[in-house]
């Protein structure tokens, strides 16, 4: 085992901890590939299953297994126009599984997230009866202030020009705390508590994934 992954391990463990506090269920993978199994053993078959934007579940290959398996997907990615895709987006609150990523953890358990339509934020906060939040270790930070500089600075940007947005911060790098029309940072949520136990369920990843 490398020192980084051993390091993303302890670091886990203590973070879990931390989850189990605040009354969120988490778990320790060390790679993707097993990640993706946890994903799927925690959905049951013939289940509602939706997820917010995020290059995280598409890293780890999960997509394809979804579409091969025993549930009721609400996918906006078939929308044929953006009403279709607005019906998703409402669908999904009432999904019995929500997957999603988060842009920062702090180490004391905490979601920080970032949001510009704030789909992904509202299922997170209320709606679907799970929220599974699946997210590489390379996202946990020290607390609330270095997450949000990370998001801010590091996340918001690369999504800007990863979505072809026209802000400050695609050319900066920087966050300009911009009112840009094609702004992706329009929300921000911290996650302190799962008001229902357990409800949302965090997959710490020993890989550095996503944004």
């Amino acid at each position: 085992m490398t020192p980084r992954k051993k390091y993303y391990e302890n670091t886990s463990k203590n973070l879990i901890k931390q989850f189990q506090k605040r009354r969120i269920e988490a778990y320790y993978c060390e790679n993707k590939e097993l990640a993706k199994d946890k994903i799927l053993e925690l959905l049951k078959d013939g289940s509602t299953v939706s997820w917010g934007g995020s290059m995280t579940l598409q890293e780890i290959d999960l997509f394809d297994s979804l579409k091969n398996g025993n549930y009721n997907l609400l996918d906006r990615s078939t929308a044929k126009n953006n009403e279709e895709a607005a019906e998703i987006y409402h669908q999904a609150l009432s999904a019995d599984y929500y997957l999603m990523s988060s842009n920062a953890i702090t180490l004391d358990g905490k979601l920080v997230n970032i949001d510009g339509n704030g789909n992904r934020l509202a299922a997170l906060i209320y709606g679907p009866d799970n929220v599974i939040v699946v997210a590489g270790m390379n996202k946990v930070v020290l607390d609330e202030e270095s997450a949000l500089k990370r998001v801010r600075n590091e996340a918001s940007p690369i999504n800007t020009v990863r979505l072809n947005k026209n802000t400050p911060c695609s050319i900066t790098g920087k966050c300009s705390d911009c009112l840009s029309d094609d702004c992706i940072c329009c929300q921000t949520v911290i996650t302190r508590m799962s008001r229902v136990p357990n409800r949302i369920k965090v997959i710490l990843i020993g890989e550095e994934l996503g944004y």
